[in-house]
């Protein structure tokens, strides 16, 4: 989620627009299955999308790439819940014209758009007040692992102490103005913008899916204005033909792996808690504090 900051904060040099020129079809494929796979899981893609080919010594792949490569996700999530997304829309304009405010589709509508109000206010403010956000220690290697942590114990709190007594259909404005202040945490790299999403969820007494089925929804809007503004970016600053199969590849694994990580992830909370996040994102948090100790990776 942290790519939306980036797209708000600037279009990015072509120094970065060249960088991902250099991504191998290989490299784009793995690249493309870790964006899918960690978009809609709670465990942050951004964290993923940095940690991984570091590790692997590929480099970070820089923003304009990831940004793009979450096209691939935004598909996958529309295509999910187009229905959702119909119904949403019809049931609104429906309500609109029959002045019914009470309608839970007006609710729900209303309630995405004012819950994207925060990640895009918030990202605005970054940008007037910390220019240079993009180099900033908020975006280091220690800082992911320190967020992965923190927001891993929220999300055992909430498991542990959420009533979960309200279904999807008893969502209103106000979840989706709180979900959406949850979201615009998941501007700082390894909070998740699922994860602070399904936590607040949570905490607000939602059932597992009905909260990860509004945060997927909420989710829309912002990846969408990501994926395309780093679009527009490196299409008007013109990128050679390796960066065109790099970003086809990538686009269309994550699309694949977004889709399946969605269906997954919809199945397993009808039945299961969130706890095997919780341990993952705490041993991944602590893989990297251990890693930056012992000197095998630098604080990037």
């Amino acid at each position: 989620m942290i790519a939306l900051l980036d797209a708000l904060l600037a279009q990015t040099p072509a120094a970065d627009v060249s960088g991902s020129a250099q991504i191998n079809l290989v490299q784009a494929l793995v690249l493309g299955i870790v964006q899918g796979l960690t978009e809609f899981l709670p465990i942050s893609s951004s964290a993923h999308l940095k940690v991984v080919p570091i590790a692997l010594g590929w480099g970070d792949p820089g923003v304009a790439y990831t940004a793009v490569i979450q096209l691939g996700s935004i598909i996958a999530v529309l295509w999910y819940f187009w229905k959702d997304l119909t119904n949403i829309t019809v049931g609104a304009v429906e309500a609109l014209v029959q002045r019914n405010y009470k309608s839970h589709e007006f609710q729900m509508a209303v309630g995405l758009v004012l819950g994207t109000i925060p990640i895009v206010f918030f990202g605005l403010l970054i940008k007037a007040l910390v220019p240079d956000f993009d180099n900033s220690p908020l975006r280091s290697l220690a800082s992911i692992a320190i967020a992965s942590i923190v927001m891993s114990l929220l999300l055992a709190i909430a498991e542990k102490i959420g009533k979960r007594n309200r279904n999807y259909e008893k969502l209103t404005i106000l979840d989706g103005i709180l979900m959406g202040l949850a979201q615009a945490i998941a501007l700082i790299p390894g909070c998740s913008r699922s994860g602070s999403t399904l936590t607040a969820g949570l905490f607000m007494g939602l059932e597992r899916p009905a909260a990860a089925r509004f945060s997927f929804l909420l989710g829309i809007p912002a990846i969408t204005l990501a994926g395309l503004v780093e679009l527009k970016g490196n299409l008007g600053q013109g990128i050679g033909d390796a960066g065109v199969a790099a970003l086809i590849v990538g686009t269309i694994s994550s699309f694949l792996f977004s889709y399946l990580s969605i269906a997954w992830l919809m199945k397993f909370l009808q039945t299961q808690k969130t706890w095997i996040f919780v341990l993952y994102r705490l041993a991944f948090g602590v893989a990297i504090l251990t890693a930056l100790a012992g000197g095998a990776v630098k604080n990037a």
